[in-house]
């Protein structure tokens, strides 16, 4: 009875070893998963910052989207001696 309890004791401390190293390995592996997320994420938030930068200086910065700025108040009279007749 005292060999069996020997024996069920090292299984035990065997598999608890186990079982810690199970815990280690998906710890280290959620770790390296986020620092691997990490190093593209700043790699691509770079990138666009690097993009904008470059959109901006070349398009210009503002809320249009797109879209042309208009006088809508001006008269066709208006408009003619302002923009067509330079």
């Amino acid at each position: 009875m005292n060999i069996l309890k020997l024996l069920l004791a090292i299984v035990g401390i065997a598999l608890g070893i186990y079982f810690v190293f199970w815990i280690l390995g998906i710890l280290g592996t959620l770790l390296w998963y986020g620092i691997m997320l990490a190093l593209v994420g700043g790699v691509v938030y770079g990138g666009y910052r690097l993009f904008r930068k470059a959109e901006d200086r070349y398009v210009g910065s503002g809320p249009a989207r797109g879209e042309i700025e208009r006088d809508y108040q001006m008269s066709w009279d208006e408009y003619e001696k302002k923009y067509l007749h330079k």
